[in-house]
């Protein structure tokens, strides 16, 4: 288990009263365990579960196809393991809870993880025990990074960001989306991440499209393509995403794209420790007016083990508030994203970057490309360096 996330779940239950936390997500189990079980994000069923007591006391609930995997991880660990076509895994857990004493505790559950038929059946083998919604707390601490995971996801925003811009680099007009994907992908993984979520390739037409994965599209000269893609390792991902264009900029491109530089900029200066999340979300969508851009609900949110995390720079409720804000802490990493899908001018343009706040204000983590200028396709094509348009 990791020392220093057992160590903040241990000075949590003594604020709140609890006398264990069972994380049974496969990020809060990747939290606490350093590693995640590898078909437990695939099928649902395959349980796996870290549980700390209030007296720091450690141990596993793991279904037996990832015993083996459960014990290279962790080797030294005390670990239960459910036969997957067997036992019921509740009555399993409910007997392995009792016996680390906790038949009549006050325990903290991830409600919003473990299915309504399971919790009931747990309920049920332990009626003595008072479950409790735990993934409030459990976000709560995830928001302030430590120096590992820091390190961890400067690295990732590296990795996406090169990958991006390599990508880039090499495809021109008469290449498809998915020739991006797969330079994409395989770049990826060559430069040392473990699995990537959310691709998303959207070039010319479809680039005011929010969320989508690549086409047979073929890129044509004019062409605006956004690009975006989370490198993952052991379950945390850094997520960067670029705007390029094909042989030339489209009518009012350019501008455009200075103003949402202009955007990432100010919300640099503004992201410091006690800063109002709102007022940053408030300043941002006002910068967008001056151009007659269209608002979105956000700008900003934190990044880690989930795509996305609390706080959030925006009107998105807070911890589950609604309406509330929050300030900005040290060593919280935010995934910050100036841009407009629907520009009015038949393309949509994106500038994702990866922020960590700082004692004294921020520092950018993805700092592998400049983009304060329109990225060009197809420069390594003619033998030149990944440069930005003039």
């Amino acid at each position: 288990m990791r020392a220093e996330i057992v160590a903040k779940q241990v000075r949590a239950m003594a604020e709140h009263g609890l006398d264990a936390i069972i994380c049974s997500s496969p990020e809060n189990f990747a939290y606490t365990a350093g590693f995640v079980v590898p078909s437990q994000p695939l099928i649902r069923h395959r349980h796996a579960m870290t549980i700390v007591t209030a007296d720091g006391r450690t141990a596993i609930f793991g279904v037996d196809m990832e015993a083996s995997t459960i014990k290279r991880r962790l080797p030294e660990m005390p670990a239960r393991i459910w036969a997957e076509f067997s036992d019921d895994p509740m009555l399993v857990l409910a007997d392995q809870l009792s016996g680390l004493g906790l038949a009549k505790a006050r325990i903290g559950l991830e409600m919003d993880y473990l299915p309504a038929g399971d919790f009931a059946r747990l309920i049920s083998a332990m009626p003595g025990a008072r479950f409790e919604h735990a993934e409030p707390i459990l976000a709560r601490l995830r928001q302030i990074k430590t120096a590992e995971e820091v390190a961890l996801l400067s690295k990732l925003s590296r990795i996406a960001d090169q990958a991006i811009t390599d990508t880039l680099a090499v495809v021109d007009a008469g290449d498809s989306e998915m020739d991006i994907a797969g330079h994409l992908t395989r770049n990826v993984y060559s430069l040392g991440a473990e699995h990537f979520k959310l691709l998303i390739v959207a070039t010319g037409e479809r680039s005011v499209l929010p969320n989508v994965g690549p086409s047979d599209r073929i890129l044509k000269r004019g062409d605006v393509c956004r690009v975006e893609i989370f490198s993952v390792i052991n379950g945390y991902q850094a997520g960067v995403c670029r705007t390029a264009i094909v042989g030339e900029a489209p009518p009012m491109a350019d501008k455009i794209w200075a103003h949402l530089v202009e955007c990432k900029y100010e919300i640099m200066e503004k992201v410091k420790p006690g800063a109002s999340c709102r007022e940053i979300y408030d300043a941002f969508i006002a910068k967008l007016a001056r151009l007659n851009l269209p608002p979105i609900s956000f700008v900003g949110h934190g990044i880690g083990l989930h795509l996305h995390e609390d706080p959030y720079l925006g009107l998105t409720p807070v911890l589950g508030k609604p309406g509330s804000d929050a300030p900005l802490e040290e060593n919280m990493v935010l995934g910050f994203e100036p841009l407009c899908y629907d520009t009015g001018y038949g393309y949509g343009m994106q500038n994702k970057d990866m922020l960590l706040v700082t004692s004294k204000g921020s520092e950018l983590l993805s700092d592998y490309a400049d983009t304060d200028k329109l990225i060009l396709c197809g420069t390594a094509r003619n033998g030149g360096k990944v440069k930005a348009v003039a």
